[in-house]
């Protein structure tokens, strides 16, 4: 789904991105909600960046990559931790690219997420090049998702992705090793 963001661009340093996991659900400019195996997934457009909320019967999962004063974490390059006893892996790039390139990768991302039944995109108003994309998947046990934020007046271009696995089994619960297969 691709849509206007009614709002300024006011996201506009990719240096200014903060990352955070557990915040309560901030104000929306755009929401697509989606159901994959089993979990309940809010993607969310806001005015600073994006948020993705996640809910399944033994947890939650609450992300939020945007600029908001008094955030501060900046964004790292990846994160590995446990969210509600599932493993979350979280890794951020930036990628600098020339005008003319900086565009083409836009309409590119803006069309495979456009038309994507779980994918959320927003432009901003003031440049067709500046926009936030999220993209949500199934994959193997793990829902994840991507994310684009992009900045044309920097030519930079902010790409997060993220998984979160199943619940991972208490010790005391798993069944114990194979001697056999362990060699």
């Amino acid at each position: 789904m691709l849509t206007t963001l009614k709002t300024a661009y006011t996201d506009t340093r990719a240096d200014d991105l903060a990352w955070s996991l557990g915040r309560e659900p901030l104000p929306a400019l755009a929401v697509l909600d989606l159901r994959l195996h089993g979990f309940a997934v809010q993607l969310r457009l806001l005015g600073a960046s994006h948020q993705v909320l996640l809910e399944a019967e033994d947890g939650r999962c609450s992300e939020t990559v945007a600029c908001i004063s008094g955030s501060s974490t900046p964004l790292p390059l990846g994160v590995s931790t446990l969210v509600d006893g599932r493993e979350y892996e979280f890794a951020a790039r930036v990628e600098e690219l020339s005008q003319g390139a900086f565009a083409g990768r836009a309409q590119e991302l803006l069309a495979l997420v456009a038309d994507h039944p779980h994918g959320l995109a927003g432009t901003f108003p003031g440049s067709p090049h500046a926009f936030t994309a999220l993209l949500a998947q199934w994959n193997e046990g793990t829902v994840g998702w991507r994310t684009w934020h992009a900045y044309p007046q920097e030519g930079r271009l902010v790409t997060t992705r993220t998984c979160l696995g199943v619940a991972s089994m208490p010790m005391s619960l798993r069944p114990p090793a194979d001697p056999v297969s362990s060699r």
